[in-house]
């Protein structure tokens, strides 16, 4: 590769857009692991050395597939204060630690209960992970490509699906209990990768400024703007994260979830209804289960598993189109669309179990293909990038903490109740979930607003709440304004005010992979455009006047 090609660098760190995607790829190592914990177990519940092992009955087995929520729910809701304490890289690095000791205790079983222990405290590392890898990921992305960069994200999680599902597979073959050990061993190596590499990453500079180490923030916004401490975007970016902290801080309201519920409810319930959804669409009906809903419409033992192994490909290459689509269409358009191809899927699934004639396999598969593919392209990757776009820095951590707790809740509740669901109400469960499909699309349409293209520090404008921050501001600018005028008193009573003229502010620009600038050169405008404020009361007398 010749000099030119290669790419760039500062010293020895990566910088600009290699810089940006190598993180992204990285971190997706993150969802990975979730989506091959789904992918794994769906396939290993089958098999034969796995069955005569364990013994279970129906309660047992969604007890034990499900119980990795649990774990999940609770430290996706701990995770909101523990990514504001020790930072998102972190959090990044324990979530990845526990999530492979939980593995190593799946791989090493030697029973029912060590198996539930083993997945309890996977859960525990899926929780933190599944938590802030959005957070870290819509954190250092431009405004432009944040959606592409987060579907990008998904990708990761249904690749490490279909590896698990063809790893399952492949272990099918081997005569003892290798054949599902291994298959959760190879978790374990993941996890150890994303572990050790997390120590390398960057922190995420809005994390950095808000906790007033600005200097590092400087630089990490500089590297993924090229490296150059200079470059004008990467300092107007730097002062619009800046500016919206001291906006957050000079409110003195805090930060507690009862602040957040206060401010921010309708966020709060947008985020939360993403994730829920997610779960009530039935993706974990097929994605836990798959071969179960494929041997119950025909297909036996191992071909069951590689019916479940062509839908994860398929699956996986769905999740491609929305790269270019999501910051083109736009949020809303992807999950009504998506909401009612699964609807229909859904619906004639439950149709062709019904009435079970010879052509119902073929059927079957080709409708939960279809399925599968929607919600890859839709409801998927949308539901991880919306509730961190739309939650403040301030509280951004605990808003997608609540969200994502929402998603291990309710996605607990479908993964354990499917196989009782799956021998009591038959065909009727597919349908079942087709009705939340098609109320998903009513929610998106009539309470979702859009959110592409717009930078995180002017979201406040996309909810109509620009009234109530621009009055923060302006209180923000009065207490601003005392201060100078008492330290300008002060100064000159004691021959210590510094008269040397500041240089001006970089000027803001829309230039470069954020614009953000014009967002903020817009506020400024419309504030130098209103009256003028009168003196604070007693400061008349204080003399300004160099002569």
């Amino acid at each position: 590769m010749s000099p030119a090609a290669a790419p760039p660098r500062a010293g020895s760190r990566l910088v600009g857009n290699s810089l940006l995607y190598a993180i992204s790829v990285f971190a997706s190592l993150g969802v990975f692991l979730f989506g091959y914990d789904q992918g794994v177990m769906s396939g290993i519940i089958t098999g034969p050395y796995f069955e005569n092992y364990f013994q279970l009955n129906e309660l047992q087995l969604g007890t034990m597939v499900a119980i990795l929520e649990i774990g999940a729910l609770v430290t996706s809701i701990a995770s909101g204060r523990v990514g504001d304490i020790i930072g998102r890289k972190m959090t990044l690095f324990w979530g990845a630690t526990i999530f492979t000791l939980g593995g190593a205790i799946q791989t090493f079983t030697i029973g029912f209960y060590m198996m539930i222990v083993g997945r309890l405290v996977s859960g525990f590392g899926v929780g933190l992970l599944s938590t802030i890898v959005p957070i870290y990921q819509s954190e250092i992305s431009p405004p432009n490509h944040r959606g592409a960069l987060a579907c990008m994200e998904f990708t990761g999680n249904i690749f490490g699906y279909a590896v698990s599902v063809w790893t399952d597979y492949a272990c099918s073959y081997l005569d003892s209990d290798l054949s599902w050990r291994l298959p959760l061993f190879v978790q374990c190596i993941i996890g150890g990768i994303l572990a050790g590499g997390s120590l390398l990453m960057p922190e995420s500079p809005r994390w950095l400024i808000d906790t007033d180490k600005d200097e590092e923030g400087m630089r990490v916004i500089a590297d993924l703007h090229g490296g150059d401490l200079d470059n004008s975007v990467a300092r107007e970016e730097f002062r619009e994260i800046k500016e919206r902290v001291e906006v957050e801080r000079s409110s003195g309201e805090g930060r507690s979830y009862a602040v957040m519920w206060k401010k921010y409810k309708k966020r709060v319930l947008l985020a939360m209804a993403s994730q829920g959804f997610a779960q009530l669409n039935g993706i974990n009906v097929i994605s836990y289960y798959a071969p179960r809903v494929f041997e119950e419409a025909g297909w036996i033992g191992r071909d069951a598993i590689l019916m479940a192994g062509i839908n994860a490909f398929i699956y996986l290459m769905s999740t491609i189109p929305t790269w270019f689509l999501v910051d083109r269409w736009g949020r809303r358009a992807i999950l009504m669309s998506g909401g009612a191809v699964m609807a229909v899927a859904l619906i004639m699934t439950g149709w062709w179990l019904y009435i079970d004639v010879p052509q119902t396999p073929q059927a079957v598969v080709f409708c939960v293909i279809v399925f599968n593919a929607a919600f890859g392209y839709s409801w998927g990757p949308i539901p991880w990038l919306y509730p961190p776009e739309i939650m403040p820095l301030t509280v951004r951590a605990k808003g997608v903490s609540i969200s994502t707790a929402t998603n291990w809740a309710f996605n607990f509740l479908v993964g354990w109740m499917t196989p009782v669901l799956q021998t009591f109400i038959t065909w009727r469960l597919y349908p079942m979930h087709g009705f939340f499909c098609t109320a998903s699309f009513i929610v998106v349409y009539f309470l979702f607003p859009e959110t592409k293209g717009v930078p995180l520090e002017e979201m406040d404008a996309v909810f109509g709440e620009e009234d109530r921050i621009e009055e923060e501001e302006e209180m923000e600018e009065e207490e601003l304004e005392r201060a100078a005028f008492r330290q300008r008193g002060f100064g000159y009573i004691y021959g210590t005010f510094d008269t040397t003229p500041k240089p001006p502010a970089p000027t803001p620009t829309a230039s470069g992979s954020d614009n953000s600038g014009v967002f903020s050169w817009l506020r400024r405008l419309r504030r130098s455009n209103k009256k003028s404020k009168p003196t604070p009361e007693g400061y008349e007398a204080v003399n300004t006047d160099d002569s």
